[in-house]
């Protein structure tokens, strides 16, 4: 067992036991990802077409 770990919670500090949890909130994707591959593709062909012409 790690020692740095608190194996109870009650022998957690009394101002950390007080504050509530944070929660991470959960966010909507948008399925884009798709046309942001083709973005990425269309551009990087550009990118090297351009340099061979040059």
């Amino acid at each position: 067992m790690d020692p740095l770990s608190i194996a109870s919670p009650a022998a957690s500090h009394p101002i950390r036991r007080t504050i509530a949890r944070a929660r991470a909130v959960e966010r909507k994707r948008r399925d884009d990802s798709d046309l942001k591959l083709f973005a990425l593709s269309f551009t990087a062909f550009f990118v090297c077409f351009y340099t061979f012409l040059l």
